[in-house]
């Protein structure tokens, strides 16, 4: 029999029916309520929790006005304990993303730990794996066990489930997140609500950001509030919130959030905290010194910044290949992304005078990163953090960047 040679009319003709049967196909997406209205995106709230989030970029007032609440919670908790006089050193840490490479900080805070000088953080920030970190990190030392777990423990099948190549074409992701999910629901119970709750009480806050896609805006939560509302759902909201944080566009599927504006419902889709920003602490529009002063609130401030990342640029040979080259492309955005969100942040600090403390993954660690959430990866980085936490880590007080440039 004569060997078959397709002709160039041939593939075309073939091509345009595998396509057209991949559009069909293409019918079954998933589906979801509408989305806000433009008009009344700012309307939008939680039905049963109004108040509980802001606008990274909007009207700082509401976040200013909880600020306000949660002094006077410290100093009633103060007072309750004996304390006189001014109000105590805040100290604030914001916990970057970074996948995997969230097991620099969780190692970083279990070895500050044991150095016997981390503090109790007035406020805990998280984005992405800073998310999954940052209730930890907020209830402090007793936790530690949990980083280490999470952090040393878990592989990629406790993270994802990788799709097929239509699920994923068709799909909302290309891969599913259920083990993610089942991990959070494991570790984030009632009693750790509780907990965050009765440290809300005493005027401490804890910030999850996320992306909402529709309004392309960054969305901060409180969690605390959240935690103290008693709302049935806060629970599952809760979780809902650490997993939209966390969830990698196009990699991780969205979390579809209920929402109600002008008495109507909707869903807003929220994905990872770092489409918008990489690592936050509050909003460059609220001016700590400018209300210190008005509001007679000096007190000492320091921002203590874990970049679950590297700052060097990181070599290797680019594959000319599509995929290759947009993924590089990708992760050098996120990288530089970064690093402007440093350069935001010393300089937020510098103006309202509070003291800037920077940790990154050094460039000496270089141990063969094979997969994504690779244990024994994972597991090295972890001790890496640890060891430089537990030797008294050297906070960076400016930015390496500015440093280099001759800033002071």
């Amino acid at each position: 029999m004569r060997r078959f040679r397709p002709t160039a009319a041939y593939v075309s003709v073939f091509l345009t029916v595998v396509f057209s049967l991949l559009a069909l196909q293409g019918c079954a997406t998933p589906s979801r309520l509408a989305a806000v209205p433009r008009e009344a995106v700012n309307k939008a709230e939680i039905s049963g929790l109004p108040g509980i989030r802001y606008d990274i970029d909007g009207d700082p007032s509401e976040l200013i006005r909880d600020g306000g609440e949660a002094i006077k919670r410290e100093k009633a908790y103060l007072a309750a304990s004996g304390h006189t006089g001014p109000l105590p050193p805040a100290v604030y840490l914001a916990i970057s993303g970074g996948g995997d490479d969230g097991a620099f900080g969780a190692g970083l805070l279990t070895g500050w730990t044991a150095e016997g000088t981390r503090p109790v953080f007035k406020g805990v920030t998280g984005i992405s794996t800073g998310a999954l970190t940052a209730p930890f990190a907020f209830l402090g030392s007793a936790y530690d066990s949990t980083l280490r777990e999470v952090y040393t423990q878990v592989s990629q099948r406790d993270i994802l489930k990788r799709r097929n190549l239509l699920a994923a074409l068709f799909g909302d992701a290309l891969a599913d997140n259920a083990p993610l999910w089942r991990l959070v629901r494991h570790k984030v119970t009632l009693q750790l609500l509780s907990a965050i709750a009765a440290e809300h009480a005493k005027g401490r806050l804890l910030l999850i950001g996320t992306t909402d896609l529709d309004s392309r805006r960054g969305v901060i939560w409180n969690m605390g509030k959240i935690a103290a509302s008693g709302h049935p759902r806060s629970l599952e909201l809760f979780q809902s919130i650490l997993i939209a944080s966390s969830a990698i566009p196009g990699a991780f599927p969205p979390v579809l959030i209920d929402v109600e504006a002008n008495g109507k419902h909707y869903q807003e889709m929220h994905v990872d905290g770092g489409a918008v920003s990489q690592v936050f602490a509050y909003p460059p529009s609220i001016n700590l010194e400018e209300l210190s002063k008005k509001y007679g609130l000096q007190r000492e401030r320091k921002l203590y910044i874990i970049r679950n990342g590297r700052l060097d640029p990181q070599y290797a040979e680019v594959e000319r290949r599509t995929l290759s080259i947009a993924a590089r492309a990708i992760s050098s955005l996120i990288h530089s992304q970064g690093v402007g969100d440093l350069y935001r942040l010393y300089l937020t600090s510098e103006r309202d005078n509070v003291d800037f403390n920077l940790a990154f993954i050094p460039a000496s660690f270089n141990f063969p990163h094979k997969e994504d959430f690779d244990t024994e990866y994972m597991r090295h980085l972890f001790q890496t953090g640890y060891d430089l936490a537990v030797k008294g880590y050297p906070w960076a007080k400016i930015p390496p960047e500015f440093a280099a440039a001759g800033r002071k």
